[in-house]
């Protein structure tokens, strides 16, 4: 199958071409900002009218599941994210005592994604899987850490694809849109201690194998353990990070009274040779 598309059997309707996008937008097939094939192909995958196909697409731009960019085709809206609204998401980032509600809830809807995944995952979501852990894996041992940091975020996204649980699927990817954001904590940061990386992919590495073996248990711990770890060492980051801050200010406080204490020196020592001499 090189499609994810399927022909519209019987009723060649637009709204049976309207449920049909609407089902692969709810089951994480399409995802926000995945362009639809170009007109013609996409009538012809689906095996409609063109006619139908526009009307289809109209109605899909109205409800706000698709937008058409001028001179760039058909995307999937940017819905995620949506179940939290800009004042929550400024309020959120200006409370810093919110990351540990974050981590929190992440800990335990992570966990219950985890067990799911392994119960329910398929041969397809495994390979998919597999081919993320290949890909941490290829960013880790090259140092590329801005390709780490974005795998990292897909992988987690792909366990809740794997846990085939619609309502979950859609609540993670909001909660890892904030993630993305930098709304919490800095990943950065987090990468930049001291093992973290090989911490980071080792955790990645045994939630995956959890899943693949079908160990709910397994995978459950994994999760905890994972989120367990990003919290301590999150905190260990935020505290490294003030010792940072602290020392700059000392150096700088102290380099400029140095300086002006030596100039101070230097005028007195002119003045008394002037004097004296």
């Amino acid at each position: 199958m090189d499609t994810i598309f399927s022909r519209v059997e019987h009723s060649r309707t637009a709204d049976a071409v309207v449920r049909q996008i609407e089902g692969l937008i709810l089951e994480g097939v399409l995802r926000d900002g995945d362009r639809l094939p170009a007109e013609r192909e996409l009538a012809s995958r689906i095996d409609v009218s063109r006619p139908i196909l526009r009307n289809a697409l109209k109605a899909l731009e109205a409800k706000g599941l698709l937008v058409t960019r001028h001179g760039g085709g058909t995307h999937v809206a940017n819905i995620v994210g949506e179940v939290f609204a800009a004042p929550v998401r400024e309020l959120i980032a200006s409370h810093p005592e919110a990351t540990a509600d974050y981590l929190e809830y992440r800990r335990e809807i992570e966990a219950v994604a985890a067990e799911m995944a392994a119960r329910r995952a398929t041969e397809a979501d495994n390979a998919l899987l597999g081919d993320i852990i290949a890909r941490m894996e290829h960013a880790h041992a090259t140092a590329d850490f801005e390709a780490e940091v974005e795998i990292d975020v897909e992988f987690h996204n792909a366990v809740g694809e794997c846990a085939h649980n619609f309502v979950l699927l859609h609540t993670l990817r909001s909660c890892y849109r904030l993630l993305a954001d930098g709304v919490f904590y800095s990943r950065a940061r987090i990468y930049d201690l001291p093992g973290a990386r090989e911490s980071l992919l080792a955790q990645h590495k045994a939630i995956f194998l959890a899943i693949r073996d079908g160990d709910p248990a397994a995978g459950r711990k994994a999760a905890i353990d994972h989120i367990a770890y990003v919290q301590m060492a999150s905190t260990e980051a935020e505290r490294t990070g003030e010792w940072e801050r602290i020392s700059q200010l000392r150096l700088r406080q102290r380099s400029g009274v140095e300086g002006k204490r030596q100039t101070s020196k230097t005028g007195r020592s002119v003045a008394a040779d002037t004097q004296t001499g």
